[in-house]
């Protein structure tokens, strides 16, 4: 079941996402979060009135997603960048489709335009899942990313919504 996030689901985005740092290059950062720093990013999400979803398996969160600004200024308000990360052994089974899914008729409620995604550029399985949803890939940025001792290529794609 795909449903908006609580507070109470914190606990289980933290443990996906801290599984995603430490064992991908999907996510750009060396240091797992904390409780607290995921707090702060629900709460400024709820003050933008982003959602948060979950993907809720008999109460145990398979995956989450939202979206972000794309980049902080006022010519960039339409465009919004999105995030989807699924739990280690559920990925490849259709709920980060679901989750992705259920989040264009937010954004289009929000009155946004464009939808962004960043993807190592390494990780074709997600540059053929981000195609598969009809986002296209707009560009290639070598060697921005660091992480494992490597320099990392982003791929964006971008879906009109």
């Amino acid at each position: 079941m795909i449903r908006h996030a609580t507070e109470a689901d914190l606990p289980g985005i933290l443990a996906i996402y801290n599984e995603v740092i430490t064992n991908s290059t999907a996510v750009w950062i060396d240091d797992a979060f904390t409780i607290e720093n995921r707090q702060d990013w629900f709460a400024a999400r709820r003050a933008q009135n982003y959602p948060v979803l979950v993907a809720d398996e008999a109460g145990e969160i398979a995956g989450f997603s939202s979206f972000g600004d794309f980049r902080p200024f006022h010519g960039f308000r339409f465009t919004i960048e999105h995030s989807v990360h699924v739990r280690a052994g559920r990925r490849g089974g259709g709920v980060g489709r679901q989750l992705v899914e259920a989040l264009f008729p937010l954004a289009r409620d929000l009155g946004k335009h464009i939808m962004v995604g960043a993807v190592d550029a390494s990780n074709e399985a997600s540059i053929r899942f981000h195609e598969r949803l009809g986002f296209v890939e707009t560009g290639r940025m070598r060697q921005v990313g660091f992480k494992f001792g490597r320099w990392l290529d982003m791929v964006l794609l971008q879906k009109t919504i």
